[in-house]
Formats: C-alpha cells, structure tokens, sequence
C-alpha cells in the first residue's frame, strides 16, 4: 500500500494544524516507515533466510522451541514474529520453502502471518510428527541455534537440544547438526532498508531529546532526574528507551552499565549521558557530553577539550575504515593506536556493536581479539551493518570524555546515522 504526494501531504497537514501532538506523532510515525508493518519485516528477513542458507550451502534452519513467553529464542522475533506455547519447530529451507510443526491451538496465528508455506500440527506428542517432518525436507545438513560467541544465534537450550536428539534418534539427521551462528548473524546484520530508515529514526529522535534537554539540565539536579527528564522526552516523541538511561555527575560515579545515582551535578562537572530510543522496535544508542563552567570559566579545561577533540578525531578516522570486507577487530586496533600515540590507556571494551531489533544485535563487531568475544572481531563488515562507534578517556577529577555515534557501513566507510556532537556542549 502506499499514498501519492497529496495524499502524504494531507495527512500533515491535517497532523500539524488540526490534531494533538500525540495524534501528529502517530500519523508522523504512520507515514515515515511508508506503511510497512513490523510483520511484512519478518517476512521480507525469512526470504533473506532462505537466500542466505543457499550462499552458506545449508539444507534447513530449524528453529525449536516451548513456552517462549518464558524462554524466547531470539531468532523468533526476527522470522517468526509470534510466540508458541507448545514444543514448536519452524524450519526454513534454501529452496525456499518454510514450514512450522507447533501445536494445534497455536496453528492460526502462523497462518494468518503469512511466514510459511505449511503449517502443521500435533496434539499428544510432536516426536512422530516431527520425524515425518524433517524426513520430508531429507537435509544434509542442519543449522540450529547455538553458538559460544554470539548470544543472538544462541536461542536453543540444553533441555531444547537434548530433546532434539532424541527424536532424531535412528535417524541419519542426528549427525548432520550444525550451529547457525554464522547464518543467523548474517541475518540480523544484513539491515534491509525499511531497518536502517527506523534505526536512523531512532537515533535522530535520541539526538533530538538531547538538544532539547540541553537547556533544561541544571546544576543541582541529580543523575536519576536527569535521566527521567531525557526518558520522558523519549516518550514524548513516541519512542521509549532503548536501555536505562545512564548519567555520570563528573567522577562521582563510574561509567559503564550502572544506574543513575543521587550524585548531583555542580559546577566543573562534565556530565556524561548514554541512552538510546527504541522506535519502531528499532534501537538506538547513543553519548553525549555538558560541561558546567566553574565561576569565572568561558570554556572547559584544556585537558577536556584536547581529550573531547582527540574522541571525536578517532571516530572520525575509524568511521572511514568501517567499509565492506575489514574485520572488526582492525578498526578497532586503530582507535586504540589513536588513544596510546597520545598517552591514554586504551579502553576495556569494544569499539563497537552491531544495532537492530536489539540494541547489541549479534554478528559481527568491531572490537579486539579477546576470549569474551570469540569470534565476533574476526567477522568481515558488510555493507548495510548498523553499528556504533564509541570510546571514552577517563580524566581523574573530571570525569568519562567519551562519545557514541551510529552509522550504517557503506562502500565509503561510516555513514552516521543522526548528526553527531562535534563540539561540546557547555553551560556558563
């Protein structure tokens, strides 16, 4: 479906001169993702399934699970798009062809989704029925879902996978099981167009919430009231947080994944800020800098702005390598040769993580050789990865200088994917 010129414009005008905010939000929203619904999505990711099995020479991707309001895959929200009560499989072919096995109360919802080419059913045990099943598709080999490096291809439990061994006891497929860790990182990395437009638009609204929170932070005020007020704007904007919001006062908390805390800024403060909306079911993830002049000051220490200037450059530069074909963990070696030309140690994580329906989205990332990432540094960027490029300079007596931007790899390296803070932000 999709509206002529007029139409388009109609409905603006009818949002910004007749309706509430609220009413111009929605219809904002309505005409900005071209009317696509989050399940056309899911159907457009399982085509780009079956082709990917195909380029990576795999038979079937089975995907088995139970009760996944209490235990979700994380597979299923990308290519399934609804839940399951009972032991359910869905399994997808490089011919093409899809079909799910899930129990007979749950049959109509993968129908109407329009996701499979077959859905069948079982009432007593899915173990017969199942045998048939994948007898049908007679596969080579067979991805499932675990994996030692990426939590996002590893959605099938210890209890899921014995079970699966089980019934396919005496049968030849038992030895032909493989992990999708490969295949299913592929998938979530490979954004399709309709994904990169709602990931930009979550970061533009990340963006803008901080423009407009700018001036409404005052010294005094604590972490958790600063967070709640850039929370709230989130909201506003018809998004929500993509994660707690996370604000450090100067040096008097520590950066990383912790909750604000009552710290209040005062002045000499650089406030530190790492947030994201969620729009759309797609992430942003973002960090911004304010400092808080001392009496007397016009400006920020010089060491914060050499330290500010110095992130900024590594961005930049490191943006410019994101291109088709690097490996993660050769981008972020420069950064970190960056950091350590200019006598700062280097920081204790990954440059970068890839964005999507979630905000760290599995596949590949840009960070070093560590055990803790397996093999996510050595996977080859592709043009249409969403990832952020984020790193800090911690100052003692100051506090975290350090920023986070999202782009998108293309053939000429980074684009970014909201406008980025290249100056900091100062309150006299």
């Amino acid at each position: 479906m999709s509206f002529r010129d007029n139409d388009l414009r109609f409905f603006r005008w009818i949002a910004t001169e007749r309706l509430s905010c609220r009413v111009t939000i929605l219809l904002e929203r309505f005409i900005s993702v071209g009317i696509i619904s989050l399940m056309e999505i899911v159907r457009e990711k399982v085509k780009q399934a079956c082709k990917l099995l195909d380029e990576l020479n795999i038979d079937l991707w089975l995907i088995f699970v139970r009760e996944t309001s209490v235990m979700a895959d994380p597979t299923l929200s990308l290519v399934v798009g609804h839940h399951a009560t009972w032991q359910s499989f869905f399994a997808y072919s490089r011919t093409g062809e899809t079909v799910a096995l899930v129990g007979d109360f749950d049959q109509e919802n993968f129908i109407r989704s329009g996701c499979f080419t077959d859905v069948l059913t079982y009432t007593r045990s899915v173990r017969d029925d199942f045998r048939k099943f994948i007898s049908r598709f007679d596969p080579e080999t067979i991805a499932i879902n675990y994996s030692t490096s990426n939590p996002s291809a590893d959605g099938l439990t210890h209890g899921m996978y014995q079970l699966l061994r089980g019934y396919l006891e005496g049968l030849p497929y038992r030895e032909r099981l493989i992990s999708a860790d490969e295949l299913t990182g592929k998938l979530r990395s490979r954004k399709l167009p309709i994904e990169i437009k709602r990931l930009s638009r979550a970061a533009t609204i990340a963006n803008d919430c901080w423009t407009e929170v700018v001036p409404q932070i005052e010294t005094g005020m604590t972490e958790i009231e600063i967070a709640a007020l850039i929370d709230g704007l989130i909201k506003q904007k018809g998004a929500q947080p993509s994660f707690d919001t996370i604000v450090n006062a100067g040096d008097k908390t520590k950066p990383g994944h912790s909750l604000p805390t009552d710290a209040r800024v005062q002045p000499g403060d650089l406030l530190h800020v790492d947030f994201g909306a969620r729009y759309d079911d797609y992430c942003s993830d973002i960090q911004r800098l304010l400092y808080f002049c001392r009496k007397g000051e016009t400006g920020p220490p010089s060491e914060m702005s050499e330290a500010f200037d110095l992130v900024g450059n590594i961005i930049t530069e490191t943006g410019r390598k994101c291109c088709p074909g690097v490996q993660g963990h050769e981008v972020d070696a420069l950064a970190r040769q960056m950091l350590t030309d200019h006598g700062f140690s280097e920081y204790q994580h990954a440059l970068g993580h890839q964005l999507g329906r979630d905000v760290h989205d599995g596949g590949a990332i840009i960070g070093p050789k560590w055990e803790r990432y397996g093999v996510t540094p050595t996977i080859e960027l592709e043009a249409g990865n969403v990832l952020t490029l984020e790193l800090e300079i911690i100052l003692p007596g100051i506090g975290c200088v350090g920023l986070e931007e999202d782009m998108q790899v293309t053939e000429n390296g980074a684009e970014f994917l909201c406008p980025r803070q290249l100056q900091l932000d100062i309150k006299p």
